[in-house]
């Protein structure tokens, strides 16, 4: 297991922007997106660093520019507020397709050289948007959601209903969400705002990346998304979700190369640490796979999965190292998902020395029943016209591994009627005393 690949990390000027000479003000109870702006502007003629001070800091979306560095004090504080003047609805990639989202809180596209950094914290004001699942409750609990918010969606599977934080919500939840596939689908979304919640950080096709130090929380749907980006560092930082926060990923790398991820802790209330790279067979239209991705001396507690891959993995995952990881009270400790209609290639994954515990399902899955589209059944034989939506994984590794308490050790599972899954190893793992 060896990686050869070198990641870039961003340097900067010493130039500082203080947001307070350019309109801030602290306290939590005015806007200072206009000075984010103008101190943004303003180092971006020759690069820096902007500074936010410690304090409180009330904020719309903050446009990272290149050659800029946003650093935070240590007990800086920033929140990001929740309107539709400040976060327009846009067009834009989420869960692998063309989805409407409201800007992100914190965003930069085709930019290069750019961070975040300092030992700060941003908090996204998830609790406004999220949704919560009743099961995910005590009755106390869901008696204080309900004291917030009336609206309640019927829920499935005797789980109990879905609370949702208004009626925008509510009310975009029974309508259905408008997909970006005709003219006038953001005005026909735009009823329905508060259900189209954004990513907190979104980076998109951006060169040199750095997050490092912060604490970054709270966020509305997914936390962290670099997209079609090249040398993305990750390190020293600290993600925290509740568990029970719908969509709540912590990271989730899609289509980038150059990667390292390290020395962060994740609580998310869905996967962790993931990789991704498009869904199905418009993402397969487009050459961008996931690659050259080295995790290592992570901590991931709440979680859907400590590491995934997928299920949105249709322009192909490979060349990923994942090291001296720990993850604790995962639903899965380390997931590999995808389905029918997805196609691509998840090969070449390295994983060793993860420890896990306290793991309510499975310690390792490979999986390609995540979900049913594209298809059809004939005699439980799932069946599609075209050779490229079956996906495949393949040279899958995994090297002293161990894991105290799980429901099951290792289950695999490919697609019935199809071979979709070789060449996976378990040397030297250990699961509740069985050894493989």
């Amino acid at each position: 297991m060896v990686n050869n690949f070198k990641v870039n990390v961003p340097a900067f000027r010493t130039d500082e922007y203080i947001i307070t000479e350019y309109g801030a003000v602290e306290g939590g109870t005015v806007s200072n997106t206009e000075a984010f702006r103008k101190a943004m502007k303003a180092a971006t003629v020759h690069g820096g660093r902007v500074i936010v001070p410690e304090g409180i800091w009330l904020t719309g979306p903050i446009e990272l520019l290149s050659n800029i560095e946003l650093h935070l004090a240590e007990n800086a504080v920033v929140i990001f507020d929740k309107n539709p003047e400040e976060y327009p609805l846009i067009v834009t990639d989420y869960e692998g397709i063309r989805r409407i989202r409201t800007v992100s809180q914190i965003w930069a596209e085709h930019a290069e050289n750019i961070a975040i950094t300092g030992n700060g914290t941003m908090d996204g004001n998830g609790h406004l948007w999220r949704p919560v699942k009743q099961f995910k409750m005590t009755s106390r609990q869901w008696e204080e959601l309900l004291q917030k918010s009336p609206y309640v969606i019927e829920g499935k599977n005797q789980e109990g209903g879905i609370w949702v934080p208004t009626k925008s919500i509510y009310d975009g939840r029974y309508y259905g969400e408008v997909f970006p596939d005709h003219e006038g689908a953001l005005e026909e979304a735009a009823p329905y705002y508060d259900f189209y919640r954004p990513v907190m950080v979104s980076f998109r096709h951006c060169r040199n990346v750095l997050i490092d130090g912060v604490t970054i929380q709270n966020s509305a749907a997914w936390g962290i998304h670099p997209y079609f980006c090249t040398d993305v560092t990750v390190r020293n930082m600290t993600f925290y979700n509740p568990y029970y926060a719908q969509n709540g990923d912590g990271i989730d790398v899609d289509s980038c190369h150059n990667v390292e991820i390290h020395h962060c802790r994740f609580n998310a209330g869905d996967d962790g640490i993931c990789i991704k790279s498009g869904k199905d067979r418009e993402a397969r239209k487009i050459v961008g796979p996931s690659e050259n991705i080295y995790i290592h001396h992570c901590q991931v507690g709440y979680s859907h999965g400590g590491f995934v891959v997928g299920s949105e993995m249709s322009r192909g995952v490979r060349h990923v190292y994942v090291e001296d990881c720990t993850f604790i009270n995962s639903d899965v400790g380390i997931r590999f998902k995808s389905a029918i209609g997805r196609g691509g290639v998840v090969e070449d994954v390295y994983m060793r020395r993860i420890n896990m515990v306290n793991i309510k399902e499975e310690a390792i899955v490979l999986s390609m029943d995540y979900v049913h589209n594209l298809m059809d059944y004939n005699d439980d034989v799932v069946q599609t016209d075209d050779p490229d939506d079956i996906p495949e994984f393949r040279n899958i590794y995994f090297e002293q591994c161990k894991c105290i308490g799980a429901r099951e050790p290792v289950k695999i599972e490919g697609l019935k009627g199809y071979d979709t899954i070789h060449n996976v190893q378990v040397n030297e793992c250990s699961f509740d005393g069985m050894k493989y």
